[in-house]
């Protein structure tokens, strides 16, 4: 994913609009050729889930080049700040065919090709959209996690192009987005782990949208159009087997050795640091479903494990309140076992259950610690 334009990109971008601006639009050849491109997993946290791309090349007219929805620049200002709030403009650039074939070869990620078999007048209104998109406000785009990022908006200019929705999504409608996006953190525990607790209930709805690079690679070998296939069969222009990385501290080992010593340290202070980082996750959790226009990250019921009122039971129990430590230790009981029921037939079930069995078994211990002694009359 290229984050600026290189110098070579804004030649090929003067080359296209000096045509643009003299004749309103270059005349493909009956040679020429779009095709989708999907490009293969990193492990880069940008590149988990793949890429798409759409490549124009005519021999005739001596262009080959890819359309890559996926730009953005770090030298945005606020760049954190607005992509947390979700008003990041992402844009299109493009780049030579070539060049972008060389950077995934260099970072050694498989690239798949699909050709559209469609006429030419069809590819011309395509080549048309994609360079009036590139030369006009629908340059920039406001990038949303499952409903605007690079595959959906391929689907969508193809889509627009083809005169109605041909590309829709053939497999996978009956698992959630949370299911569907969980298996690829395979290698990267902590991430895995951070953005099971990070979204909300959008990500549990059925995922019924293409949003995945793949996801639209697998849906277009089932497409027909004009009763025949959109896409003639699947080549393989890179391959590469992703290699999964590993880590002495990125796994799910240390997640539970940390656990484990809360756990076992039966230690009042280990417990409260434990609450305090709880707490103050939750908080992060409501202050960013409030400030996020990410709808993903609204509606998180996760506050029910990282629940900000472990801070106030922390609060009493610093200042010695035992009646109302106690208090609070069994009302976020309540709320872990109300969290555990939800989440039964969640995709994040296990891989948050042992925060949930060691939250348990603190606040059990803090209740215990703090339960006022029933005298005893003989």
């Amino acid at each position: 994913m290229k984050t600026v334009m290189s110098k070579k990109a804004f030649f090929i971008v003067l080359f296209l609009a000096s045509f643009i601006g003299f004749s309103q639009s270059l005349a493909l050849s009956k040679d020429a050729k779009i095709s989708v491109l999907t490009c293969g997993l990193g492990n880069e946290t940008y590149s988990y889930f793949g890429h798409t791309a759409i490549r124009v090349a005519d021999p005739a007219n001596n262009i080959d080049l890819v359309y890559n929805y996926g730009a953005f620049d770090f030298r945005t200002p606020n760049f954190v700040a607005k992509f947390a709030k979700g008003d990041l403009q992402y844009f299109i650039i493009t780049h030579s065919f070539s060049d972008f074939l060389n950077d995934y070869n260099y970072d050694k990620r498989s690239v798949y090709e699909q050709e559209l078999q469609i006429s030419t007048p069809l590819k011309q209104t395509i080549f048309d959209n994609l360079n009036k998109a590139l030369f006009s406000d629908e340059r920039s785009y406001t990038y949303k996690f499952i409903d605007k990022n690079c595959t959906s908006m391929v689907v969508d200019v193809i889509n627009k192009s083809l005169g109605e929705n041909v590309i829709t999504k053939k497999e996978d409608t009956d698992k959630t987005y949370r299911s569907i996006l969980f298996p690829y953190f395979d290698g990267h525990f902590y991430d895995q782990l951070g953005t099971s607790i990070i979204f909300g209930t959008k990500v549990d709805q059925m995922g019924t949208r293409i949003f995945l690079p793949f996801e639209l690679k697998n849906s277009l070998d089932k497409t027909t159009f004009q009763n025949k296939p959109l896409a003639a069969k699947s080549k393989t222009l890179l391959e590469f087997t992703k290699e999964t990385p590993s880590s002495r501290w990125n796994n799910i080992y240390t997640y539970l050795f940390i656990l484990l010593f809360v756990i076992f340290a039966r230690n009042k202070t280990v417990d409260k640091i434990y609450f305090s980082i709880l707490s103050l996750i939750g908080i992060f959790f409501v202050i960013m479903g409030f400030y996020s226009f990410h709808q993903e990250l609204a509606m998180n019921y996760n506050v029910l494990l990282f629940s900000p009122l472990l801070l106030v039971l922390v609060l009493f129990s610093i200042f010695k309140n035992k009646l109302w430590t106690y208090r609070f230790s069994l009302i976020n009981f309540v709320l872990l076992v109300i969290y555990f029921l939800f989440l039964i037939n969640k995709a994040h079930f296990f891989i948050t259950l042992p925060l949930i069995i060691t939250s348990g078994v603190v606040l059990v211990r803090t209740a215990i610690r703090n339960k006022k002694p029933i005298p005893i009359i003989i």
